[in-house]
């Protein structure tokens, strides 16, 4: 989707007019709700490169090639079955530029500095926007990621900082999207997701503590079960994860999570924008399409 013309345009803009960016921010045009008219909530997830996150099934640097996520943002986007997109500041300062959030829900990703497969990853710290940026750039959220490892103490400042986080977006009125995951390590010192409902469950109710108000929190998490998602009272989105080999398992992972009536929607990234087929829009309407079909009520008929 994007030109030659645009993307010369936008590396033009980067190098002489960074004052443009601040007119994008202002200029965007806001939707006045998170939900649809469904009451549902449907994002793009792209703030992974910051995390130094670039893989996607077999390639390596799949991510890496800024142009093809844009365009692959820009497509899902386009959709409009899609609210709108999570990201760090200069992917969507980017997509600002190449005037792709207008009437969009833009959830700005907040700590990225766990880089993936550092020493240090669980010390998660806070560095792209702030709950400050956000309220001033006029975005409609900030996420953050609490990976919960017992037998690291790196936990004990990410919990902090995100129980800051929660208590600041509270006080400017915006929503707090956190991803509550339990993770242990392995023989080798590999971090491993931990899927059992116990732990998943424990990892909600953490988060569902944050800051001084749960007011403004909602809370991303894997295809539960429903034991999990039983375990609060908080909205929560379905979030993608790594994607499978085969598509049409998450699809069905999703859509069981997403008849759970305190599911409110999906936040996907990569197992939308890299599907082995390489058809992002039709990966994107499969999603929608999982979305309206588990939200979707058949009124009961009464007999006389």
């Amino acid at each position: 989707m994007i030109t030659d013309e645009q993307w010369r345009r936008l590396l033009e803009t980067r190098a002489t007019d960074p004052g443009s960016v601040r007119r994008a921010y202002l200029a965007r045009r806001r939707r006045d709700r998170l939900l649809s008219d469904r009451g549902t909530l449907f994002l793009v997830a792209a703030d992974h490169p910051a995390r130094g996150a670039l893989g996607v099934g077999a390639d390596p640097l799949a991510m890496a090639d800024r142009r093809s996520l844009l365009d692959r943002l820009l497509t899902a986007l386009a959709n409009p079955a899609v609210d709108g997109v999570l990201g760090t500041p200069d992917v969507i300062e980017e997509l600002l530029l190449l005037d792709g959030l207008h009437d969009k829900v833009v959830i700005g990703s907040m700590n990225r500095g766990g880089l993936a497969g550092a020493d240090w990853e669980i010390d998660d710290r806070f560095t792209a926007y702030d709950p400050t940026a956000i309220a001033a750039c006029g975005l409609d959220g900030g996420k953050m990621l609490l990976r919960l490892v017992d037998s690291d103490p790196g936990t004990v400042p990410t919990l902090e900082s995100c129980a800051a986080a929660v208590s600041a977006l509270a006080e400017r009125g915006l929503m707090a999207m956190v991803e509550p995951l339990p993770y242990e390590r392995d023989a080798d010192g590999l971090l491993v997701l931990r899927k059992d409902a116990a732990a998943l469950a424990r990892a909600g109710s953490v988060a569902a503590g944050l800051g001084v108000t749960s007011a403004y929190t909602w809370l991303k998490l894997p295809a539960s079960p429903d034991e999990v998602l039983d375990a609060t009272t908080l909205p929560a989105l379905v979030l993608g994860g790594v994607p499978s080999a085969r598509p049409e398992d998450d699809l069905a992972s999703w859509g069981r999570s997403l008849r759970h009536p305190t599911v409110r929607g999906l936040v996907i990234g990569r197992a939308l924008l890299y599907p082995p087929d390489g058809d992002v829009a039709g990966a994107v309407e499969a999603a929608a399409e999982v979305l309206r079909a588990a939200r979707d009520t058949t009124p009961t008929e009464v007999s006389a």
